[in-house]
């Protein structure tokens, strides 16, 4: 095997640390599956942690990659963006016969207490794949139920920026969008790449699979597989302000791009698997 396996506690919290050898990092905590910090090179951090987060049980941990599901944001009558990010799962060690070749896999289970909120039965694994200049997480959700079950889900990335004024995202020129941050409302293409001044909270029905993050010199490409919508998100600077967990001026150094199926829910019969991917190469 390439990568090699650190085990490590972070806030009180158990993590496992992905080293490949050529020099790249991804540290995952096993609260939530949450993936903390990718490091493609040595000191280069391209994910965002706030400073302010919480690792307390029950809590959301606020930046890095969030694990949505079952249900995104309040689109439903469960707990905001669902119970998955908010419980401990497991780490059961590194495998190759996975979609992504060689992978750190995390597992969550249904159990007495998620069957009280969401009464289904339901298997969850999260894939961590780190290559030298690439990191690929996917979320699989098999139905061990004995009726169908929908869902919606999302990887909540929050990606580190230099300087937000000049970010742009590019590839969803051409895609209509609803405004989450103006009650829902549909919105027509921009024909311009996303910019970031103030409050942006959007989701982008069906978009593209590819898009391009730049930041000055810097850019980050970003893939999705099984995922239907992207959501773009950043808080602008007081509505951050007012957030515990982030804080005045945090929301200068992220921008949030979710691969997501928000619109239309997953639909699994008893038995399948679904699989959604993103993928972020420098």
């Amino acid at each position: 095997m390439a990568l090699s396996i650190e085990t490590f506690e972070q806030h009180g919290r158990s993590c496992v640390r992905l080293r490949h050898p050529r020099g790249a990092t991804a540290e995952v905590s096993l609260h939530g599956a949450h993936v903390l910090s990718w490091k493609p090179t040595p000191g280069r951090e391209r994910l965002y942690l706030s400073p302010n987060a919480t690792h307390q049980p029950g809590s959301a941990i606020r930046g890095g990659i969030p694990v949505i599901f079952p249900q995104f944001a309040g689109r439903g009558p469960l707990v905001k963006h669902g119970f998955a990010r908010l419980l401990e799962w497991r780490f059961d060690g590194l495998q190759e016969a996975t979609p992504f070749g060689e992978s750190a896999i995390f597992e969550l289970d249904d159990t007495e207490h998620t069957r009280s909120l969401w009464p289904f039965r339901f298997a969850a694994r999260l894939h961590v794949a780190l290559a030298a200049d690439t990191l690929q997480v996917g979320l699989e959700i098999l139905n061990r139920d004995e009726t169908a079950f929908d869902f919606t889900a999302a990887l909540h990335t929050y990606l580190r920026v230099a300087k937000l004024a000049a970010v742009e995202l590019d590839g969803l020129e051409s895609t209509p969008f609803e405004d989450s941050a103006r009650k829902s409302a549909p919105m027509p293409a921009s024909n311009a790449p996303v910019r970031f001044d103030g409050e942006l909270d959007r989701i982008y029905e069906a978009s593209p699979r590819a898009l391009r993050l730049r930041d000055g010199d810097s850019t980050l490409h970003i893939e999705a597989e099984g995922f239907r919508d992207t959501v773009v998100w950043n808080p602008g600077g007081t509505l951050a302000a007012s957030m515990g967990d982030l804080g005045a001026g945090e929301h200068l150094r992220f921008v949030c791009v979710e691969a997501a199926t928000v619109i239309e829910p997953v639909s699994l019969a008893p038995g399948e698997r679904w699989l959604g991917v993103q993928r972020f190469r420098e």
